[in-house]
């Protein structure tokens, strides 16, 4: 006589997994479960302010130190720091660096008309003058974004002494720009941070703005290739405009300069 045992199958085991590493990012729709029926879910409008999903770490900017630090004699909270502010000037050799004046092949010119330097130019000053780890920013509380802005103050440590604290800003069109922008805000920063320092302070006057713009620079008719739109814009002499804009070499003959404004 045949006997039929059933099977019996093997449980999976459980596995616990902690809620907060569940949870969905701010912008993400719920994930229905395996057994309902596929629903369309409307869109959900991205929350800016949880960018850049800084629950772990921008809550330690108003938690204060850490407890591990607590019994450090060498910790420093630099997040709310301001030591040796104006303790001392730094060394001649430092101090040549940080002041040698700017060299012009590096300067470049917005669309607009404003005189900058990459921010990249800055770093390599700072390099020079601290070394490499020698300087740093630390940031001074989260990000702030609006509409069209993201913002973020940060503060310049060189050599372990505090030397000036800036906001940084970035506009930005679409929301999946913004870690690109909060790093264009960072940079934005340390271009400010450095005027005490007197990085490029040529930069900031009037009278080498315009003498600079004068024989470096020039101011033109352009047509952009997207809008079709006429604008005068600025450019060095030995650099050209870039992608999207050309120059209108007619423009003298087909409207006089009056259909052209500004930028």
């Amino acid at each position: 006589m045949l006997r039929f045992r059933p099977r019996i199958g093997i449980l999976p085991s459980r596995v616990f997994v902690r809620a907060s590493l569940t949870r969905p990012f701010a912008t993400q729709a719920p994930t229905p479960a395996s057994g309902d029926k596929a629903t369309v879910e409307p869109a959900v409008t991205p929350d800016r302010t949880a960018f850049p999903a800084t629950s772990a770490f921008e809550n330690e900017l108003s938690r204060g130190p850490q407890a591990a630090f607590m019994n450090d004699p060498e910790y420093e909270d630099l997040t709310r720091s301001h030591k040796g502010l104006s303790f001392e000037p730094f060394p001649p050799e430092i101090s040549e660096i940080l002041l040698a004046p700017i060299k012009e092949a590096d300067i470049e010119i917005t669309p607009d008309g404003l005189l900058y330097l990459p921010e990249i130019k800055y770093r390599r000053i700072l390099n020079r003058a601290f070394g490499p780890g020698g300087w740093g920013l630390i940031p001074r509380g989260p990000h702030t974004v609006t509409n069209k802005t993201i913002s973020r103050e940060y503060a310049l440590f060189c050599l372990g002494r505090f030397v000036a604290q800036a906001r940084g800003e970035q506009d930005y069109f679409s929301d999946d720009k913004l870690p690109t922008c909060a790093e264009g805000a960072k940079s934005n920063a340390l271009m400010r941070c450095c005027k005490d320092l007197g990085i490029a302070s040529e930069l900031w006057d009037p009278i080498f703005i315009e003498q600079f713009k004068a024989s470096h620079c020039v101011q033109l008719p352009t047509v952009s290739g997207y809008s079709n739109t006429r604008k005068l814009l600025w450019r060095r002499k030995d650099r050209k405009f870039g992608p999207g804009v050309r120059e209108d070499t007619g423009s003298s003959s087909n409207s006089g300069g009056n259909a052209y404004r500004k930028n």
